[in-house]
Parts: structure tokens; sequence; C-alpha cells
């Protein structure tokens, strides 16, 4: 059994709560000229490993004035075969040089022999797949000292040699690796909806005391083969109203966390992207507002 690590120093200085955005170099002059209209930046790991170039330029000038959240898709946490040893340093140097408050990647494998699928595929909840899961998660935290957020997916198939419920397996990972999570509501919305299950359900089964950091994105709308609805986690679009009624839901479990607008696909204009994180942290404000009500005699 894996046996959760210690908090190094990097690790113990968390992100205040508050709304972030993805970085997008169409939106740098809005980002230079109009400081701290977000809290946070996140960043995709893959897209700043080379040496530097117009993307460190740019990210170098806004880590100098914001909180930075450096988000992996290249780990393949769930895969069968060891972690690429040459991507991981690749991700350490990453890490070394912007010190980002939150390192996140997701409970998804993309690798298979030689070849990377540049797709999050799913995985088995069962025995063998979480002694592996936990394996590569301590490789990665011992790696790159630093606390590693887990995602929950999108998924659009379910595996019959589940054992385990996706909450009950990520409750799991967080325990013996010491690992946080990171709760991606639209990806909660859009498995629900995929596969006839209660989202406010799952949300309540979250295991909330280990969230690092929420995510909040739009979704795509169509069919599968028998007609049935289908949702892709597209980050093409604002957040769905049901979407923000179960974030509502999630943090009045997580209490505010650092939470943050994925719009990846027909990005707008930022004043359009700021106003979705406004929107988050209006929620946050209520919530503190809640929790500090008194109360009633």
């Amino acid at each position: 059994m894996s046996v959760a690590p210690q908090m190094s120093k990097r690790q113990a200085a968390a992100m205040p709560p508050g709304g972030g955005a993805g970085l997008k170099h169409e939106h740098a002059r809005d980002i230079l000229e109009t400081p701290h209209a977000v809290e946070f930046f996140e960043i995709h790991a893959e897209n700043y490993m080379g040496a530097g170039g117009p993307p460190h330029h740019l990210l170098r000038r806004v880590r100098s004035d914001y909180s930075l959240s450096i988000h992996g898709v290249g780990l393949s946490i769930g895969g069968a075969q060891p972690i690429d040893r040459d991507h991981l340093a690749r991700l350490k140097a990453l890490i070394d040089r912007y010190q980002p408050a939150l390192f996140s990647e997701h409970l998804a494998w993309s690798t298979h022999d030689s070849v990377f699928l540049n797709d999050l595929l799913p995985l088995p909840y069962n025995r063998a797949t979480l002694q592996c899961v936990c394996s590569h998660i301590d490789q990665v935290q011992e790696a790159l000292d630093v606390r590693m957020l887990l995602e929950n997916p999108s998924t659009y198939v379910q595996l019959e040699s589940s054992s385990m419920t996706e909450t009950e397996f990520l409750r799991e990972v967080s325990a013996r690796t010491g690992c946080g999570l990171l709760l991606d509501v639209n990806n909660v919305y859009v498995s629900a909806t995929n596969h006839g299950f209660d989202a406010m359900s799952y949300i309540a089964q979250f295991p909330a005391e280990r969230v690092g950091e929420i995510h909040l994105a739009g979704h795509a709308v169509d069919c599968d083969g028998a007609g049935r609805p289908l949702l892709i986690d597209a980050h093409g679009a604002e957040v769905a109203e049901t979407v923000w009624s179960l974030f509502r839901q999630a943090i009045g479990r997580t209490g505010p966390v650092p939470t943050l607008i994925e719009w990846d696909n027909d990005v707008p204009p930022f004043p359009v992207l700021s106003g979705e994180v406004a929107r988050a942290q209006a929620a946050m404000i209520d919530e503190i507002a809640r929790r500090n009500q008194p109360l009633a005699a």
C-alpha cells in the first residue's frame, strides 16, 4: 500500500480561494493592460515544455503578477506502462521554473506501447487499477516534490470490470497517496447525463475534504446512435446553468476553493471569459457570507 508523502515547503502555501482562467495568448493585451481581472491563471504543461519563445515571454510577465496553476494532460497516470521519465523531467523543469501554487493531472490514460493517443481515456475502477494509479502518483509526487491534484474525468463509456464507484476510487487513491483532488463539476454533469446517474448524488459523495481546485466549463450537446442525449466536454461555450447549480452545491461542501473557468475552443473576448470568472467568485463570496451568518435564535 502507498504511504502518503510528507508535505514539502512548496506544497505548504496554498492558493487562496478565487476565480481563475486559462491563459490564452489572444488575451495577452487585455491581461497585461487590465491587471487582476481574475485571481489566477492556469496553463497546460505540455504547451510550455519548450525552452523559450513567445509562450514563455508572456507567461513570465503574467507570473510576476498572478498565481499560477499548471495542469498536465500527458502523464497517462492510469496507463499500464511506466511513467515516461523524459516527460516527467520536462514537467519538473517547468514546475521548478515557475513555482506554481497548484499542479494537477487527469484520472485517465493516453499511452499504449510507444504510441501517444492524444486523448484522455477511461479506466476500470478496480483493485488492479488502483494499485497502478497509486504507484504512478507516488512516483510523480516524489519526482516533482509537489502535491498533485487528481481530476475526475468526463466519460462516454462505462467498463464492466469496475468494482468501485468513481468517488470511492478517488477517495481511496487520495487516502493512499496523499494527493489532493480537482473536482471538475462540468465533467460530473457530462458523465451523469451520458450514463444516467444523478449528478447531485455524485457531488454529495465526493471526498470534499480533499478538493484543492474546481474546474467549470461549457459542454456541447449531441445524441448517441439511439437518440439519447450525449454531452461532450468541449470547453467551447459558457458554463451551463445546471453546472452552476452543481457548483453551488459543491462549494457548499468544500468551501470556497480556487475555481477555474476552462474555455479552450471558440475562445471568446476576454471580458466574456472574465465575466464567467466573476460569476464563480460571486458564488464563493455568497458561500462565505452564508457560512458566517449567525445561527437563528
